[in-house]
C-alpha cells in the first residue's frame, strides 16, 4: 500500500485531518495537517477515527473496500487533480464515486460520505503526499539491504 493512514485521524466535530504525534496520560498530542499547523491534546472524550480503520461499504461480496485503497486509486486516476470545483454538485460527486470506486453501495454511501473523502483526498495528497509502488518497494529492499549488512559487519566484528 503506498500510503500509510495509521498516524492520520479524523476528529469529530472538528474540519480537517489530524496527524498522531504521541500519546499522553489524558489522550494524545495531534497536529493539524494544514498550511499553519497547530498542536492541541486530544482527550478521551473527542471520537476519533483513524483513517486506516475507515472503509467504504461496496455490493460484492467482501462488503468494503479500506480508505486507503481507495485513496490510492484516486491518485492512480486522477493524479492529484480531483474532476471538480471547491464546491461539487452531488452528480459530480457520484459520478466521482462511481469512476473510482464502480461498485459502491449506494444506499449506504451518502453523499455527505463523498465530499468527506474528496477533501480527505486533498488533505493527505497536498500534506502527506503518495509514493509510486516501485518507489516504495526499493525503499524497503534497501533498508533490508542495510540492516543485513550491518548484522554481517557486526558478526565478523564478534568474530575477531
Amino acid at each position: 500500500m503506498p500510503i500509510d493512514l495509521r498516524q492520520v485521524a479524523a476528529i469529530a466535530g472538528m474540519s480537517g485531518l489530524y496527524r498522531i504525534v504521541k500519546p499522553t496520560r489524558n489522550g494524545v498530542i495531534v497536529e493539524s495537517l494544514s498550511d499553519k499547523p497547530t498542536r492541541m491534546v486530544a482527550q478521551a472524550r473527542h471520537r476519533m477515527s483513524l483513517l486506516d480503520e475507515i472503509s467504504i461499504y461496496t455490493n460484492d461480496e467482501e462488503a468494503t473496500v479500506p480508505l486507503a485503497d481507495v485513496m490510492d486509486r484516486i491518485h492512480q486516476k486522477y493524479n492529484g487533480e480531483l474532476p471538480f470545483g471547491d464546491k461539487p454538485s452531488d452528480e459530480e460527486l457520484k459520478s466521482f464515486m462511481s469512476d473510482v470506486l464502480p461498485d459502491y453501495d449506494e444506499d449506504r454511501v451518502y453523499v455527505s460520505d463523498m465530499k468527506k473523502l474528496a477533501a480527505w483526498y486533498s488533505i493527505v495528497n497536498q500534506h502527506i503526499g503518495f509514493t509510486a509502488d516501485g518507489e516504495s518497494a526499493s525503499a524497503e529492499s534497501g533498508e533490508e539491504a542495510e540492516t543485513e549488512e550491518k548484522a554481517e559487519s557486526k558478526a565478523k566484528k564478534t568474530k575477531k
